[in-house]
């Protein structure tokens, strides 16, 4: 399989996604398996689907795990429902879901600064069935609003994600512009602009979108970049995506943040879906 060249990645920083790789092994023995892999970063998604607040031991286990493995949370998603599974967030769902992500807030912003993560990603939720899609919209500000402010609180930004019409079928954020717009209109809301735009490599080229053009016209609003190849989701080089030069181009844009690995290993252990890495390119500069 073809590889990312020494130069190439040297430009990068990498941090490996706990929530789609090393997922054969529990929550807590996955930080030094990345570890282990060569990496001294990743991100998570919520871990806990069934809790946005859940008990204080619980936290303290995965930040144990997080620091005894020495690696760095470079990322972590609010509360954001059922994920893996059929939700998409929670902050623009009516009821319940939005109560959720407001009771989660505090929890993830201050699990974050207790480990030094810079990033907290607020996905936007699916359009519910017989809700006025700008009463969504206004729910979805409402609580995006406090969001910024508590990742402003230790330091973070906030980020915004555009996900794939395909996989993600009822999720109202499916263009680059279309998640750009939700920046925006955060930053404009709050005054502190710590809202950054998700940049994931993947959805966007399932949504069919033009990559170069959304990467020169956005790198400057980007707070961070996931990447996957396509067609499948696979590692760089299991698809026809040219990843290795997408990412060159964001370097030459200025983008300097993390570029996420949140791609599916395949059929084998997520050990061995690094190979297009060099491993001297994998620990963070």
């Amino acid at each position: 399989m073809p590889g990312f060249s020494m130069d190439a990645a040297a430009e990068q920083r990498f941090n490996v996604n706990l929530s789609i790789l090393f997922t054969e092994l529990p929550l807590l023995e996955r930080p030094a398996a990345a570890a282990a892999a060569g990496f001294t970063a990743v991100e998570l998604w919520w871990p806990w689907v069934d809790s946005p607040t859940p008990e204080r031991a619980e936290l303290d286990a995965l930040k144990k795990a997080i620091e005894d493995a020495g690696v760095q949370l470079t990322g972590l998603n609010f509360y954001a429902g059922q994920l893996p599974g059929p939700d998409r967030g929670a902050l623009s769902i009516p009821g319940e879901e939005s109560e959720r992500f407001r009771a989660n807030i505090d929890v993830a912003a201050d699990f974050a600064q207790s480990l030094g993560c810079g990033a907290l990603n607020a996905l936007y939720g699916n359009r519910v069935e017989g809700v006025d899609p700008a009463a969504q919209d206004e729910l979805a500000l409402e609580n995006l609003v406090p969001a910024a402010r508590a990742a402003d609180r230790i330091g973070a930004v906030l980020l915004i994600e555009t996900l794939n019409k395909p996989e993600s079928p009822l999720y109202p954020l499916v263009t680059a512009p279309a998640g750009i717009a939700v920046v925006d209109k955060v930053n404009e809301a709050t005054g502190l602009g710590n809202a950054k735009f998700l940049m994931d490599l993947y959805h966007l080229s399932m949504n069919g979108e033009d990559l170069p053009s959304v990467i020169d016209r956005y790198a400057a609003k980007t707070g961070h970049v996931q990447i996957a190849d396509n067609p499948g989701r696979g590692a760089p080089g299991t698809g026809s995506l040219p990843l290795e030069e997408l990412l060159g181009r964001l370097h030459k844009q200025g983008y300097e943040g993390w570029v996420g690995l949140e791609y599916k290993p395949g059929d084998r252990p997520s050990a061995e879906a690094f190979e297009w890495l060099p491993a001297e390119a994998r620990a963070a500069r």
